[in-house]
């Protein structure tokens, strides 16, 4: 299994790796936000792949109504339709701040039914649909996934997902979400990374550089007062300004992948380290033992027994003074020879004795 430790692999210069971030890259604005759509719709020219219309209800009704619309009527022969190149989908797109009609945005098309392969599909014209009901866009275009299937009488092999499919510009937005950036009296920025410390530090550059108009209202929430002044030009001078956000002190720790992740304020009390296991290895090698010849003696199996113990005396104690930081603590653990994994049950048992100076999260 493959297990990693991130950071304290670059050598400590006394700089934050977080200095001189950009406000736009840790902030959004309120009101600035993409929105979901969600459509339904059909994908037809699949080689042989798509859906079982006798087990597919849905996509058997949605194929039939679709050609009456078209002026087909195939409701009297229902029960004899066994087209395989139709697949019903569920489309999914993301609409951008200020899209405008006639703009492009891209969608994910992914089956619903039991189609198995929709590369080289069309997806016909298929509603996306907003969170109020309304037809914000409407896509249409031939899919590729991207994805290998292949398969023989005996075996099969598939690389990706081919039942999903991704359009670049495969959407024409048709309406667009009014929203009126530059007749606001005000902005708030919300921290993507909630921090009371880094929301002073955002306002104390704004305040800084344009005149008092930041005021941190919670963690979360730096509001700017623009009485008097243009809201896209001030949101435009903001955005490139540098703060260095402060990170929390944290250890995540994903034990089914062995992964180790500390952030650079972590802190370890006075503590002693012991790692080592006792192991014990049994072998059985038996023989087997024959009589000599023309001996009234019986062939019998002599039991070999070989009992080997590991007690790991080569481990040392290691001992670690208050205040020690991250590279200090990864170079002690290493120096024990401390795996990724052992480290975990280091770091857990660090944690319970009170030790660890900081918020443990294990997934």
């Amino acid at each position: 299994m493959v297990a990693a430790l991130l950071l304290g692999l670059i050598p400590y210069t006394g700089i934050s790796a977080w200095a001189d971030v950009r406000i736009k890259d840790i902030v959004d604005v309120e009101g600035v936000r993409e929105n979901q759509l969600i459509g339904y719709g059909l994908v037809v020219g699949l080689n042989g792949t798509g859906d079982k219309l006798n087990n597919n209800v849905f996509t058997r009704e949605s194929l039939v109504g679709m050609l009456e619309r078209l002026g087909v009527n195939t409701r009297d022969q229902v029960s004899v339709l066994s087209t395989k190149d139709v697949a019903a989908v569920m489309v999914t797109a993301e609409l951008p701040a200020f899209a405008r009609g006639g703009s492009r945005i891209d969608i994910s098309v992914s089956a619903l039914g039991d189609a198995t392969n929709l590369t080289g599909g069309t997806l016909l014209v298929t509603p996306l649909l907003g969170a109020d009901g309304e037809v914000y866009a409407v896509g249409q275009g031939t899919l590729t996934t991207g994805a290998i299937a292949a398969r023989g009488a005996a075996a099969s092999v598939t690389k990706g997902v081919p039942t999903s499919a991704r359009m670049i510009n495969g959407a024409t937005v048709e309406k667009d979400i009014p929203y009126d950036l530059d007749k606001n009296n005000g902005l708030w920025l919300g921290l993507r990374n909630p921090d009371l410390t880094t929301a002073e530090r955002i306002a104390a550059v704004i305040n800084r550089t344009l005149g008092i108009i930041a005021k941190v209202t919670d963690p979360r929430t730096v509001r700017i007062d623009l009485t008097g002044r243009d809201a896209v030009d001030t949101l435009a001078r903001i955005e490139d300004l540098r703060v260095e956000p402060d990170n929390a002190a944290i250890v995540v720790i994903d034990e089914a992948s062995g992964t180790i992740v500390m952030g650079a304020n972590v802190r370890i009390s006075t503590v002693a380290i012991a790692q080592g296991n006792l192991t014990i290895r049994v072998t059985e090698t038996p023989q087997v033992s024959q009589p000599g010849p023309r001996s009234n003696g019986t062939t019998v199996t002599v039991p070999r027994t070989r009992i080997d113990i590991d007690d790991q005396h080569d481990k040392k104690l290691g001992i670690l003074t208050s205040g020690v930081t991250l590279r200090d603590l990864v170079a002690s653990l290493n120096a024990l020879g401390v795996g990724p994994r052992d480290l975990i049950s280091i770091l857990q048992s660090i944690k319970a004795a009170g030790a660890l100076q900081a918020d443990l999260e294990v997934r």
